[in-house]
Protein backbone atom coordinates (compact mmCIF):
# COMPACT_ATOMS: atom_id res chain seq x y z
CA UNK A 1 0.00 0.00 0.00
CA UNK A 2 1.31 3.44 -0.89
CA UNK A 3 2.28 5.92 1.82
CA UNK A 4 -0.36 8.46 0.69
CA UNK A 5 -3.06 5.79 0.86
CA UNK A 6 -2.08 4.93 4.43
CA UNK A 7 -2.15 8.60 5.44
CA UNK A 8 -5.56 9.09 3.82
CA UNK A 9 -6.97 6.03 5.61
CA UNK A 10 -5.65 7.24 8.98
CA UNK A 11 -7.15 10.70 8.41
CA UNK A 12 -10.49 9.17 7.38
CA UNK A 13 -10.47 7.03 10.53
CA UNK A 14 -9.73 10.09 12.70
CA UNK A 15 -12.58 12.08 11.14
CA UNK A 16 -14.97 9.17 11.68
CA UNK A 17 -13.79 8.86 15.29
CA UNK A 18 -14.37 12.59 15.88
CA UNK A 19 -17.92 12.20 14.59
CA UNK A 20 -18.80 8.99 16.46
CA UNK A 21 -16.98 9.30 19.81
CA UNK A 22 -19.14 12.12 21.28
CA UNK A 23 -22.24 10.08 20.50
CA UNK A 24 -20.79 6.80 21.77
CA UNK A 25 -19.45 8.31 25.00
CA UNK A 26 -22.72 10.08 25.72
CA UNK A 27 -21.24 13.55 25.85
CA UNK A 28 -23.97 16.11 26.30
CA UNK A 29 -26.59 13.70 27.67
CA UNK A 30 -27.21 16.01 30.62
CA UNK A 31 -28.29 18.87 28.35
CA UNK A 32 -31.70 19.62 26.86
CA UNK A 33 -30.18 20.06 23.38
CA UNK A 34 -26.84 18.24 23.56
CA UNK A 35 -25.23 19.24 20.27
CA UNK A 36 -26.25 22.82 19.68
CA UNK A 37 -23.80 25.18 18.05
CA UNK A 38 -21.48 27.57 19.83
CA UNK A 39 -23.83 30.49 19.12
CA UNK A 40 -26.58 28.85 21.16
CA UNK A 41 -24.16 27.97 23.95
CA UNK A 42 -22.88 31.55 24.09
CA UNK A 43 -26.40 32.96 24.18
CA UNK A 44 -27.32 30.64 27.06
CA UNK A 45 -24.19 31.58 29.02
CA UNK A 46 -24.78 35.31 28.50
CA UNK A 47 -28.41 35.18 29.61
CA UNK A 48 -27.39 33.23 32.72
CA UNK A 49 -24.68 35.74 33.63
CA UNK A 50 -26.53 38.95 32.66
CA UNK A 51 -30.28 38.48 32.22
CA UNK A 52 -30.78 42.15 31.23
CA UNK A 53 -28.22 42.04 28.39
CA UNK A 54 -29.44 43.36 25.04
CA UNK A 55 -27.54 42.46 21.83
CA UNK A 56 -26.03 45.27 19.80
CA UNK A 57 -27.18 43.89 16.48
CA UNK A 58 -29.97 41.69 15.23
CA UNK A 59 -29.63 39.12 12.42
CA UNK A 60 -30.37 40.28 8.88
CA UNK A 61 -32.41 37.13 8.27
CA UNK A 62 -33.89 34.85 10.91
CA UNK A 63 -34.92 31.47 9.45
CA UNK A 64 -38.40 30.33 10.48
CA UNK A 65 -37.17 27.02 11.93
CA UNK A 66 -34.05 25.23 13.06
CA UNK A 67 -34.27 22.81 10.14
CA UNK A 68 -34.08 25.62 7.60
CA UNK A 69 -31.19 27.18 9.49
CA UNK A 70 -29.40 23.83 9.43
CA UNK A 71 -30.12 23.39 5.72
CA UNK A 72 -28.72 26.85 4.94
CA UNK A 73 -25.61 26.09 6.97
CA UNK A 74 -25.17 22.80 5.10
CA UNK A 75 -25.59 24.58 1.78
CA UNK A 76 -22.94 27.10 2.78
CA UNK A 77 -20.56 24.29 3.76
CA UNK A 78 -21.22 22.45 0.48
CA UNK A 79 -20.55 25.59 -1.58
CA UNK A 80 -17.31 26.20 0.32
CA UNK A 81 -16.21 22.61 -0.22
CA UNK A 82 -17.03 22.91 -3.92
CA UNK A 83 -14.95 26.06 -4.29
CA UNK A 84 -12.00 24.45 -2.49
CA UNK A 85 -12.28 21.26 -4.56
CA UNK A 86 -12.37 23.29 -7.79
CA UNK A 87 -9.29 25.28 -6.74
CA UNK A 88 -7.24 22.24 -5.76
CA UNK A 89 -8.35 20.35 -8.89
CA UNK A 90 -7.35 23.29 -11.06
CA UNK A 91 -3.92 23.49 -9.39
CA UNK A 92 -3.37 19.76 -9.84
CA UNK A 93 -4.45 19.89 -13.49
CA UNK A 94 -2.09 22.75 -14.23
CA UNK A 95 0.78 20.95 -12.50
CA UNK A 96 0.09 17.78 -14.50
CA UNK A 97 -0.12 19.80 -17.74
CA UNK A 98 3.22 21.44 -17.06
CA UNK A 99 4.77 18.06 -16.29
CA UNK A 100 3.43 16.56 -19.53
CA UNK A 101 4.74 19.55 -21.52
CA UNK A 102 8.20 19.09 -20.00
CA UNK A 103 8.10 15.38 -20.83
CA UNK A 104 7.13 16.15 -24.45
CA UNK A 105 9.98 18.65 -24.73
CA UNK A 106 12.43 16.09 -23.36
CA UNK A 107 11.12 13.41 -25.75
CA UNK A 108 11.39 15.73 -28.76
CA UNK A 109 14.90 16.76 -27.71
CA UNK A 110 15.90 13.11 -27.47
CA UNK A 111 14.32 12.35 -30.83
CA UNK A 112 16.10 15.33 -32.38
CA UNK A 113 19.43 14.23 -30.90
CA UNK A 114 18.89 10.66 -32.14
CA UNK A 115 18.05 11.95 -35.62
CA UNK A 116 21.24 14.04 -35.74
CA UNK A 117 23.44 11.12 -34.67
CA UNK A 118 21.86 8.85 -37.33
CA UNK A 119 22.41 11.49 -40.02
CA UNK A 120 26.04 11.93 -38.95
CA UNK A 121 26.69 8.20 -39.19
CA UNK A 122 25.51 8.07 -42.82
Amino acid sequence: MKRNTKINLVLLFLVAALAVLPLALGLGDHKKEPFTGSDGEAETAITELKPDYEPWFSPLYEPPSGEIESALFSLQAALGAGVLAYYFGLRRGRRQGEQRALEREADSALAGAAGKSTAEQD
